[in-house]
């Protein structure tokens, strides 16, 4: 089957460009949005990279987001891709998904399935769709990745995206067929991001995986069940840039011409939440520019005392804890963030969001800094929790610690 004939489904088969005859390693670099403190993380890639090809020159690492030279590293994306792309750097892997495993820094093996969804049915302000954000979209942070992706040729993803398939009907059958698919990569991250494999799902693989989503979704409205069919992971940011895009360019041309347009598609990787290699993982809070006493006594007065949850305060190294009584986590990360957004609206004050709790203790021993340690949120509680309550708090959770996070590899181009 060709590209034209998943029309219409939400998560299809795409024109997937693979690196060809390149270094992997060098050429694969994790998501922008991890090591947003540690810039010497990222000057370490790009000496690591130096003048090789690589993802790293198509991204804005959010690091370096503000800083005076961000226009022109900006402007640096656009040329970098046309650079690729002239030079025939890529091979493409046409109307095929990318079967992927990941061997993360656990030694456990997840599983994902690289294919594109229909922007026409992903929404990120919390209405009703089939593909939602999991968490609110904080849209001060869109507009300089839609400016990137506005110049872009290529989209390369670092989004994951959940589906709720607890019978494993879709993604864990290839594990099976992995050995006799076609490989197009297998090779060790870089930055101790352990190892990625990736093979080719085409043909009538691809065919067996489309009638597993599509009875899947099936299933989900015959029980008029109310929860999404697909929730994001990691990566909404981007996700609903491209999306913003999409909107963008489809007030300009004919319906006909809105059904194929390649801009209606973004590349993603999706997941079954109930993959065992899955883990949900807090992402913690610093904030710079904080009085500790005046936080922590802010904090206490800002939610509701109780025993549902605690949360873990560090600062100067001193710490403590404060107990929460909250109905779910959403409910306790609501109240935590709504307190700390109203504090980080002095002067002089910024809040970040961290992954790795040893990142905290460390920042937090800084003058006039402030860590937060947050309790992660089971996996189970996703997909019901957004059906209840919408979307998460911003920065809810992450997926996995953050040298398992996604690395940008495949490209898709998305404009002539």
């Amino acid at each position: 089957m060709s590209i034209d004939d998943y029309h219409g489904d939400i998560f299809a088969p795409a024109d997937i460009l693979i690196p060809d005859g390149l270094d992997m390693e060098t050429w694969s670099v994790i998501a922008c949005d991890q090591f947003s403190s540690e810039r010497d993380y990222w000057e370490r890639v790009a000496d690591r990279v130096g003048g090789a090809p690589s993802t790293l020159k198509m991204i804005l690492p959010e690091a370096f987001l503000g800083d005076p030279g961000e226009k022109d590293r900006n402007a640096g994306i656009g040329e970098a891709m046309d650079d690729y792309l002239s030079r025939g750097l890529f091979r493409e892997v046409g109307s095929s998904f990318v079967y992927v495993e990941r061997t993360q820094s656990d030694g456990l093996v997840r599983r994902g399935l690289v294919g594109a969804v229909d922007l026409e049915e992903y929404n990120f302000s919390g209405a009703d769709a089939a593909v939602l954000a999991s968490e609110n979209t904080v849209l001060e942070r869109l507009p300089a990745r839609i400016e990137i992706r506005r110049a872009a040729r290529l989209e390369l993803p670092h989004i994951l995206a959940f589906i709720d398939d607890a019978d494993q009907t879709v993604i864990e059958p290839l594990a099976a067929k992995a050995p006799r698919l076609p490989l197009l990569y297998d090779f060790d991250l870089m930055e101790n991001g352990g190892h990625i494999k990736g093979t080719r799902v085409s043909g009538r693989d691809a065919d067996e995986v489309m009638s597993a989503l599509r009875a899947l979704y099936t299933l989900r409205t015959q029980r008029n069940i109310k929860s999404p069919f697909m929730v994001m992971g990691d990566g909404n940011h981007s996700l609903a840039a491209a999306k913003v895009y999409w909107d963008e360019i489809k007030r300009g041309i004919g319906e006909s011409d809105r059904e194929r347009h390649p801009a209606r598609r973004a590349l993603i990787e999706v997941n079954n939440v109930y993959d065992p290699a899955i883990s949900f993982e807090a992402i913690h809070r610093v904030v710079f520019g904080a009085d500790p006493g005046d936080f922590v006594s802010g904090l206490e007065n800002a939610v509701p005392a109780g025993d549902d949850y605690e949360l873990r305060w560090l600062s100067g190294g001193r710490g403590g804890a404060v107990r929460v009584s909250a109905g779910c986590i959403g409910d306790m990360l609501a109240a935590v963030q709504e307190y700390l957004d109203d504090y980080a609206a002095g002067p002089g004050k910024r809040i970040d969001y961290i992954h790795d709790a040893e990142v905290v203790e460390r920042l937090a021993r800084e003058d006039n800094c402030a860590g937060l340690l947050l309790p992660a949120m089971s996996k189970s509680e996703l997909f019901g929790t957004v059906a209840q309550r919408g979307v998460f708090p911003k920065k809810s959770f992450s997926v996995g610690h953050a040298r398992d996070k996604r690395y940008y590899l495949e490209c898709r181009v998305i404009r002539g």
